[in-house]
């Protein structure tokens, strides 16, 4: 957005100097016509006047157009380009997200793993501006997706996303020791990870607080999040004649873990049971994060000033022009 100011708009008060100036030239004019007496104007009222006595008057017009841009050259015009509620630099994101096979419980519509990917990818469509990668992990972990600021790219990955990609089991030290790899040489201003899980760390040679304290080194902050009903959840069972059915298995999540991560990052931990839950949980990390960008305003000016100079000369030379050649014989 362009717009115009001045650096010393107190010279703009000289332009009130135009209308005594304007109402002196009348009297003067006034004043300096001749005056005779005669019986009856008759025989004057076939005379026409010529073109100069109207066009005499541009002389003064110009004066006082010179004048007018010399106190606006004075109070020095700007234009200043400016953008408000921009950052200095953006947020770096990591998704890690639990893909075992557990994430295939149905107490989520249709299972928690599904429900995980739709949920990230509205969040994901939430945030253009930030870089937004993606880290996968169950008996081990990898990268589906650098951080990258191309989010159709990530959300048609995110969406190749399926339990039984890795060996089955819940690493989360390591998952969460790959999102912090992914983060540690990122110079954004906040690096955040959100660490999606349903069960409990039985894999892997990192440990989750070890993992932490590597977070918490590198300034990232972790959410957590557990997902999963509390009680019993219907797990998919496949019998050995191939056949898949439920069963109500006992939902097992280590919160003290979880939160314990969270608390070592200052980030936070969140339990979601539903997929509407999953949902707020999602929404809350988004305005959480929002509000700790530091928004400034930045501007830069340009003067303005030459063109009116320009204008001024121009137009004051036409003056000095017209008085002595065009009009040179007016009084």
């Amino acid at each position: 957005m362009v717009r115009y100011e001045f650096a010393d708009p107190g010279f703009l008060y000289l332009l009130l100097l135009i209308i005594p100036l304007t109402v002196w030239y009348i009297f003067k004019q006034k004043e300096s016509q001749p005056t005779l007496q005669i019986s009856s104007v008759a025989s004057f009222k076939d005379l026409n006047r010529t073109w100069k006595e109207y066009f005499r008057h541009i002389l003064f017009v110009l004066r006082v157009i010179v004048i007018a841009l010399l106190i606006i050259i004075l109070a020095r015009p700007q234009s200043t380009n400016r953008w408000e509620n921009i950052t200095t630099q953006g947020i770096d994101i990591v998704l890690a997200l639990d893909i075992s096979g557990s994430m295939l419980a149905q107490d989520f519509e249709p299972d928690r793993l599904e429900a995980a990917k739709d949920v990230a990818i509205e969040f994901i469509s939430g945030r253009p501006n930030d870089r937004i990668g993606l880290v996968v992990f169950s008996a081990e972990s990898f990268t589906q997706c650098p951080l990258t600021t191309d989010h159709a790219v990530l959300i048609n990955l995110f969406k190749e996303i399926k339990s039984g990609m890795i060996e089955d089991g819940t690493a989360i030290g390591v998952g969460l020791a790959n999102a912090v790899n992914r983060l540690k040489d990122s110079d954004a201003v906040s690096r955040v990870i959100i660490l999606l899980t349903d069960g409990v760390n039985n894999q892997g040679l990192v440990d989750p607080l070890t993992a932490a304290e590597l977070a918490k080194t590198f300034g990232i902050r972790v959410y957590t999040v557990g997902v999963g009903t509390r009680g019993m959840a219907p797990f998919p069972v496949h019998d050995p004649f191939g056949r898949t059915y439920l069963r109500d298995m006992p939902v097992e999540i280590d919160e003290e873990t979880l939160q314990e991560i969270a608390d070592i990052t200052d980030g936070q931990y969140f339990r979601a049971t539903d997929n509407e839950k999953l949902r707020r949980i999602y929404a809350e990390i988004d305005q959480m994060e929002k509000s700790k960008i530091d928004v400034k305003e930045f501007s830069r000016k340009q003067e303005e000033y030459y063109g009116y100079g320009i204008l001024a000369m121009i137009l004051l030379l036409s003056e000095i022009l017209l008085r002595n050649t065009l009009l040179r014989n007016l009084p």
